[in-house]
């Protein structure tokens, strides 16, 4: 039985969102999984009566009295509330009590915390957000997703690694292509950084690297050179990318409804609507660390909460965990 320890006081409306995905969870998914409701027990208890009639036999919750709020300084709300629903969650797994953490509160806290109780896989420089982007093809890897804004290149060709296992072990991609992202596929463009970047990639071992790739690239998932499956970025460029992208969809969907109103009720139309909705990718994991650790959106729904238990459920499955740290305890990473 997997262990998932759920940050019930995290989002924008918890803890009913986070209750309400835990349920959904329960209901719909299959039964290989625990989940851990961690916060504060009379507001969990309290939300949970709303929700009708639930087998609890796969659901503890776990007393957090604190909460960190998402304005507060992320590394000084960790030192600051060791009793805190994410320092809490997470030290579970540091204990050995649970497999895998999921939280839609502060990023920043969320970060800094699983940094310092689960401490970076050795050879690992930094931890990065691995942000799911639904395409013409398949979903893409784009990594980092928010969690370094400045980045060396050897830091970068680590993130290629990362995420490389990632697409592998959880998506089920063999030899996963991957690309990164330039203002241009040619060797010369980029800025110094990037440019070096490029030439380590070149060089990396057990990376399938197709070569610079541009913004364009990502909607095809793929380029002249092949499949795109990780696209490699700075956490600048890569949350900017995520908040355009997820804003563009949004304003596709409202135009439509506006136009067309007949329109989108129609099957196929949701169909393509719930492709392009990240509630089903559940939310992003945060690579490097000695553990399973899945960022959600603020705003989350219950779906997307449901989504991100699925997905932590797969990375615990796949020991993605000991496989990161099987690819940078060989070389394969520069470190």
């Amino acid at each position: 039985m997997i262990r998932i320890a759920l940050d019930a006081m995290g989002g924008d409306n918890a803890p009913q969102v986070e209750v309400e995905g835990a349920v959904l969870a329960l209901r719909e998914l299959p039964p290989t999984f625990r989940i851990q409701l961690v916060g504060r027990t009379a507001d969990i208890e309290a939300t949970l009566k709303k929700q009708g009639e639930l087998d609890r036999s796969r659901l503890d919750i776990v007393e957090a009295p604190q909460v960190v709020g998402m304005g507060e300084k992320p590394l000084a709300a960790v030192k600051s509330k060791p009793g805190s629903s994410i320092a809490v969650g997470l030290g579970l797994q540091k204990k050995h009590a649970s497999d895998a953490f999921i939280s839609a509160g502060n990023t920043g806290a969320v970060m800094a915390a699983a940094t310092l109780l689960l401490r970076l896989h050795h050879g690992v420089q930094r931890a990065a957000i691995a942000a799911a982007f639904p395409t013409a093809a398949h979903p893409v890897v784009v990594i980092d997703g928010g969690a370094n804004v400045d980045c060396d290149a050897r830091e970068l060709v680590n993130f290629a690694h990362l995420g490389s296992v990632y697409a592998r072990d959880v998506l089920g991609r063999p030899e996963p292509g991957v690309g990164l992202l330039n203002v241009g596929e040619e060797d010369e463009k980029g800025n110094a950084v990037v440019k070096e970047t490029h030439q380590l990639l070149k060089a990396a071992r057990s990376v399938h690297y197709l070569g610079n790739v541009e913004g364009r690239d990502i909607l095809a998932g793929a380029c002249k050179r092949g499949r795109i499956d990780v696209v490699v970025c700075d956490g600048f460029v890569g949350n900017a990318i995520l908040k355009f992208y997820e804003s563009a969809g949004r304003m596709f969907a409202e135009m439509l409804q506006s136009a067309l109103p007949d329109v989108v009720t129609r099957p196929e139309v949701k169909r393509l609507f719930k492709f392009l909705d990240y509630s089903e990718y559940g939310g992003a994991p945060l690579l490097g660390v000695r553990g399973v650790a899945i960022i959600c959106h603020g705003a989350s729904p219950a779906r997307a909460i449901m989504s991100a238990v699925r997905v932590a459920a797969q990375m615990v499955q796949s020991n993605l965990n000991q496989d990161i740290g099987a690819e940078f305890a060989r070389g394969g990473a520069v470190a």
